[in-house]
């Protein structure tokens, strides 16, 4: 497939439509995704990234029926992951000597992924290269964003900024332009993309924002490596990912529990009467951690102020669901966001001391010491809920 972008620039990457889980099993994918690369065709012809490795053949098959493969004369790689590089050793097998542009870290990536010794050259912040008719390549690092050998390309005169992993989606749609597709459904993808991949590197985007910025550069599109091409006031997703990167949060208070005999469900339900009670506007949201989406509850979390974790006492810990999942948030980062705990037990009830301890490690302030309820609870342990939540409220 291929999709004119700009003048002569055109996309020529891969939509999945299949793709359920990204990065392993680590990030869910539930409408798929697509891996974005782009032929620019000046005097000078330049493929900007490849495709994920599954479909390295059918790229290069494809690629070759657009333009003969020889008329290449420069490959950049932006970031060397698979989903970007993984099409590379079956392309360099039909054009071994051309030149591959990416930062000294990606070459480090590259070799240590394809064992192969192209010929790279290696390019940092404010490096160019001329592709004829007045046009040049602009590169910019992004190091850390993802990865440390990420970068960006800006494309002189047609104003493009291939961004790469930033300000991208898990998206799989035909449509490829932000003006295209259903408004919802992509802010969505990508806050939850930014929420569960980006926000350890929070305040290093902030920084980055500033020297892209500083640049001084016109941006009439921003051409990401995964879901759509932002065309439409392209520069509304850098507005969102500045409020994203600055401890993100919006009024809502999230309860995520997992559960045994359903006790501590309870106490979670009642919990969030109290919080409602308190103020009627606040978003509360309710989760069953083993009936969720980690990676959507993981959004929840970056949207909240508050997040209470609920889970019975068993062999005088915490379920090992509930475990994995606060190691999960841990990795994330967060900043500027409150906890507290909750859970039933029936001898000895240290689930609440667990969590609150795993939590304040994992940079989150406790507001209080857990509410711990024995044995299933009745309507007077109830009613403790629910004030629990009207307390939780104004905290």
């Amino acid at each position: 497939m291929r999709t004119s972008i700009k003048n002569n620039v055109s996309w020529v990457g891969k939509v999945d439509w299949e793709l359920r889980s990204f990065h392993g099993s680590e990030y869910s994918t539930h409408k798929g995704s697509t891996y974005n690369s782009y032929l620019i065709e000046e005097e000078k012809t330049v493929l900007m990234d490849t495709v994920w490795a599954p479909f390295a053949e059918e790229f290069v098959e494809n690629l070759s029926k657009k333009i003969d493969l020889n008329t290449i004369d420069y490959v950049v790689i932006n970031h060397g992951e698979v989903d970007h590089s993984g099409a590379l050793p079956a392309l360099m097998k039909h054009i071994p000597e051309v030149p591959i542009y990416c930062t000294s870290n990606a070459v480090k990536s590259l070799k240590g992924q394809y064992h192969q010794d192209w010929d790279f050259h290696v390019v940092k912040t404010g490096d160019k290269i001329d592709i004829g008719n007045g046009k040049e390549l602009i590169f910019v690092e992004m190091m850390m964003l993802h990865w440390p050998d990420s970068m960006a390309t800006y494309l002189t005169q047609d104003n493009i900024l291939f961004s790469n992993d930033a300000f991208g989606q898990h998206y799989a749609t035909e449509k490829l332009f932000n003006d295209l597709v259903d408004e919802c459904d992509l802010f969505n993808e990508a806050l939850k993309y930014y929420a569960n991949i980006l926000t350890p590197f929070s305040g290093i985007l902030k920084k980055k924002l500033a020297e892209v910025i500083a640049l001084n550069l016109q941006i009439d599109i921003i051409a990401t490596s995964h879901g759509v091409i932002w065309r439409d006031n392209p520069m509304q997703i850098v507005e969102k990912y500045a409020q994203w990167s600055d401890d993100y949060q919006e009024n809502q208070i999230t309860l995520i529990y997992d559960t045994m005999w359903n006790g501590t469900k309870k106490i979670a339900e009642k919990i969030a009467e109290g919080i409602g009670l308190a103020d009627s506007e606040v978003v509360v949201k309710v989760c069953n951690l083993s009936k969720s989406d980690e990676n959507d509850l993981i959004t929840e979390i970056f949207k909240s102020k508050t997040v209470l974790l609920g889970s019975p006492t068993i062999a005088k810990s915490i379920l090992h669901s509930m475990a994995g999942f606060i190691h999960l948030v841990k990795e994330l980062n967060f900043k500027n966001k409150k906890a507290a705990s909750f859970g039933c037990y029936g001898w000895s009830g240290e689930s609440t001391k667990v969590m609150d301890d795993l939590m304040k490690n994992a940079g989150f302030e406790i507001i209080s010491d857990g509410l711990r309820n024995q044995w299933n609870p009745d309507e007077k342990d109830q009613v403790s809920a629910v004030e629990f939540g009207k307390m939780i409220s104004k905290a």
